[in-house]
């Protein structure tokens, strides 16, 4: 694919002069970051949290956490497309990812007034709505203040942005519960302060997309912008390589263990105090976010779907150490440092690189509606997973649950490196 001379003056005029990954992506892209970092401070400082909150001090069960788990991943799902469709069709893509950050922080502020599981529960699923409906258009907005040779980066540099929230974000949890005498409380109380802070970031710095004459589309692109809603989606799927893509990530969905769950039977495991529990992501999110513009660099070079078929081998890896019958000592200690270290790996190498796979492959007026059906397709798969994971925990033990998974984990891994074709790659 190549930009119109028109297209390459916009993205160099909005791009910094080059002198490293981070200044050789457009001010939008750094602009987004920012947001998505102070957001997701709010986010993971929630999160961290939040399994100790509901199964230690609110009674849930496994299967309950993971249906909750599932629901945070996948019964919004849907609204991605709706999200991705408005935003494709008024070419406001700022202002629906604008009502999807400010219904987030809106939903931190009610977790302080609630106190029962399905309540929190309730509050969660409104809070994932709003994540639905800001992730296809802000990831589109990144797709299209660049070349399509350079998605990788791009979306490398605003995941490591991202994951340095991703990394505060427990760390400031910890803080507060190191301080506060009522600790949930004033978790919540913090994060929603992030949480509006990342609203006004978004309002003040980041510039809505042009509208791209000259981008490159499939032949179906001219009538795509005025096409109902389902006719889109329909046209979208019936591109191989994007439908190939959302089969591959919803196979592999379905047995990713949710990092929840991982870090729950890492505590088991390595039997250490409750207090230390939110600390767990902190060294996921450092790998991921050192690893995550390397990650995003070797994809374009070596091909979008290797890495991303590759990041999932490091899950695999991940579950199999936990599997293993080391014994307690520095041997399991050294185990489960390595878990949280695989984590961050897969996740460098599976997040922003399928959404920069995906992107080249979808005309500039349905690029985020493209995005937004396979976003779903991954979300529902997860949805799925957790409940499974969840429901054979309750029936079979942890063990047992994460032995079914890694072997899932294999078997669609065999099948999409089997059934995978060039055009899906998504390198360019």
């Amino acid at each position: 694919m190549y930009l119109s001379t028109s297209r390459a003056a916009d993205i160099a005029a909005d791009t910094p002069p080059r002198g490293g990954p981070v200044r050789a992506v457009p001010g939008t892209v750094l602009a987004l970051g920012l947001v998505s970092l102070v957001t997701d401070v709010s986010a993971e400082m929630v999160t961290a949290v939040l399994p100790l909150y509901l199964m230690a001090g609110l009674g849930m069960s496994p299967l309950a956490f993971g249906a909750l788990d599932g629901l945070q991943h996948g019964a919004t799902a849907l609204l991605r497309l709706l999200g991705g469709r408005v935003a494709d069709r008024t070419r406001r893509r700022k202002l629906v990812a604008g009502a999807g950050y400010a219904l987030s922080a809106a939903c931190k502020a009610a977790l302080l007034a609630v106190t029962t599981p399905w309540s929190v529960a309730a509050v969660l699923a409104a809070d994932r709505t709003g994540k639905g409906l800001r992730t296809a258009p802000r990831d589109a907005l990144i797709s299209l203040s660049c070349a399509p040779g350079e998605q990788g980066r791009a979306f490398g540099v605003h995941r490591a942005m991202d994951t340095a929230g991703a990394l505060l974000g427990p760390l400031a949890a910890f803080g507060v519960l190191w301080v506060a005498a009522d600790g949930y409380a004033a978790v919540f109380t913090v994060s929603c302060c992030f949480a509006v802070l990342g609203v006004v970031l978004l309002v003040l710095f980041v510039r809505e997309a042009p509208a791209p004459p000259n981008h490159p589309s499939p032949p179906a692109a001219p009538t795509a912008p005025a096409a109902p809603p389902g006719r889109a989606v329909r046209s979208l799927l019936r591109l191989p390589a994007l439908r190939r893509l959302c089969l591959t990530a919803a196979a592999l969905g379905v047995f990713t263990v949710g990092d929840a769950f991982l870090y729950l039977l890492l505590q088991r495991r390595l039997d250490l105090p409750l207090a230390w529990f939110p600390l767990r992501p902190v060294g996921t999110a450092a790998v991921f976010l050192l690893a995550a513009v390397p990650a995003g660099r070797l994809a374009d070079r070596l091909g979008r779907r290797r890495v991303f078929l590759g990041g999932h081998l490091l899950l695999l890896g991940a579950c199999l150490l936990l599997l293993a019958p080391l014994p307690a000592g520095p041997a399991l200690a050294c185990a489960g440092v390595a878990v949280v270290g695989l984590l961050g790996l897969f996740y460098a190498a599976t997040d922003g690189v399928l959404m920069a796979t995906a992107a080249p492959l979808l005309p500039a007026g349905l690029r985020t509606t493209g995005l937004a059906v396979l976003q779903t397709a991954q979300a529902l798969a997860r949805f799925a997973g957790s409940l499974l994971f969840g429901a054979a925990w309750t029936l079979w033990g942890p063990g047992a649950a994460l032995a079914a998974a890694a072997c899932g984990l294999l078997t669609a891994l065999a099948a999409a490196s089997a059934f995978g074709g060039p055009e899906a790659d998504g390198a360019t």
